[in-house]
């Protein structure tokens, strides 16, 4: 990183359609929670210093957060929104976060947008920097933006000259397809100098965090909008059926990356493997196989069918079928029994 950087994570959401004793931002997407894939997208692209502005069954997410902190790992802060009054009222409680870590940049990211990748903030934070912007917005371009904010650029410098939200928005720019993420990088100092300037003087009386892009641009700052090249990367959960559609895209994706790096799955009916597992080359992953948590596999191994691990380490050459595993080591070349359970099914 080239600057001092912090990382606002929104994770106060009550999240009523997902109807779920939880906060919204703890729903799985293959069997890590929506906010860990958030941090750890964050701490890829360079941030170690994470503020996560907690509201809505505040207690589970602190409670997380406390078992989530790892030595050597980034620096997990947590703030209370105890009233939901939006996004700029959000960030406006990470204030004192924001205070001890000016002179650098800030990226505000949703806690619920799991596929926001660590190469797409690297890179959105260089063009930020190279352009000297005061803010950044994270925008994607989609076939069917209806329901998004609109990016409305200067034909002549390419730079943001709004965000319109489509209520707001007249027939031309509806038919703007670049839209606002929700993810932005701030210049640090800047977000500091118009956070209290936010006003809540409209129907819903919240505050929003577009209003500090609009305020930047009318103190002529620099906006910048840089365009993921993964559309995903704007994709939440509001309730449960979208929630497994990520899990589907997420484990879509997963299963065709080990495959091109030589895992075979002849079948992919009823295999799941998260995204921290790790399998070597030539290994048979056979069908209604669960693979979870930091689960590493070696080469040529046969693993299924109905085969369940987590956290397990599996040496080479060995084979399982119809075993359920949980934080074991299974040496090389070991052929586990069938109906073997170890550990807490």
């Amino acid at each position: 990183m080239p600057e001092q950087t912090c990382a606002v994570i929104l994770a106060g959401g009550e999240g009523k359609r997902m109807k779920s004793n939880h906060p919204k931002v703890l729903a799985s997407v293959l069997f890590k929670p929506m906010l860990q894939w958030v941090m750890d997208a964050a701490e890829g692209a360079g941030v170690k210093e994470l503020c996560v502005v907690t509201g809505h069954k505040h207690e589970q997410v602190e409670a997380y957060l406390q078992a989530a902190q790892k030595p050597g790992g980034a620096n997990l802060h947590h703030v209370l929104q105890a009233e939901q009054r939006g996004t700029g009222h959000a960030v406006m409680m990470a204030e004192p976060f924001l205070r001890a870590h000016n002179g650098g940049n800030t990226l505000v990211l949703n806690g619920d947008a799991p596929f926001v990748s660590a190469e797409v903030l690297k890179t959105a934070l260089a063009a930020h920097v190279g352009q000297g912007n005061a803010v950044t917005v994270i925008s994607a371009e989609l076939d069917d933006p209806s329901g998004y904010g609109r990016i409305v650029r200067d034909p002549a410098t390419g730079l943001v000259r709004a965000i319109v939200e489509q209520k707001d928005a007249d027939e031309a720019t509806l038919a703007v397809r670049e839209i606002n993420s929700g993810a932005y990088w701030f210049r640090t100092d800047d977000l500091l100098s118009i956070l209290g300037c936010i006003r809540n003087d409209n129907a819903q009386g919240e505050y929003y965090l577009t209003d500090a892009v609009r305020l930047l641009i009318e103190q002529n700052k620099n906006a910048g909008a840089y365009i993921a090249s993964d559309p995903a990367a704007v994709m939440g959960a509001n309730d449960c059926v979208q929630l497994n559609s990520l899990n589907e895209i997420a484990r879509e994706r997963v299963l065709h990356a080990q495959m091109l790096a030589g895992v075979e799955i002849p079948c992919t009916d009823g295999v799941l493997i998260g995204p921290d597992v790790t399998i070597g080359r030539s290994t048979r992953i056979l069908p209604n196989t669960i693979l979870r948590g930091n689960t590493a596999v070696g080469a040529d191994c046969s693993i299924g069918p109905s085969v369940v691990l987590t956290d397990c380490t599996v040496g080479d050459g060995a084979s399982l079928c119809f075993a359920s595993c949980e934080h074991t080591n299974i040496s090389s070349s070991q052929a586990v029994a069938p109906f073997t359970v170890i550990g807490t099914p």
